[in-house]
């Protein structure tokens, strides 16, 4: 079983910074694309920023400029750095990692970490 485990989040003011992390447990070959996404009440989930293995990343255009991620694939852990953040950044973040086994792979999600920019 692949668990991923976020932390992080909190109730921030406009203009302040959080760091959010996750980091996946369990039995598997490797972990391909890790990412975050974001979903605020009353609205659809929606990709915040994803990452391949190699790097190369894909940021949604709400958060260019302001957010940052990074991975430790030593340690199969994601980070997304968020800087100048806004009241409208506000929802229930979570992580998302493509597992592998061998040829196999799935999906897997984390619980969700809260993240309220309010003053």
């Amino acid at each position: 079983q692949v668990q991923l485990v976020e932390s992080g989040g909190g109730l921030v003011q406009p203009g302040g910074s959080l760091r959010l992390s996750c980091a996946a447990s369990g039995m598997f070959s490797r972990i391909n694309g890790m990412g975050w996404y974001r979903q605020a009440p009353g609205k659809q989930r929606e990709l915040v920023v994803d990452i391949t293995s190699g790097g190369n990343t894909n940021y949604a255009d709400s958060v260019k400029g302001r957010f940052t991620i990074s991975r430790d694939n030593a340690k199969n852990t994601v980070y997304l750095q968020m800087n100048s953040l806004k009241p409208e950044d506000t929802a229930v973040y979570y992580c998302n990692a493509v597992v592998f086994w061998g040829p196999k792979y799935a999906d897997y999600w984390g619980q969700g970490t809260q993240v309220t920019v309010s003053s």
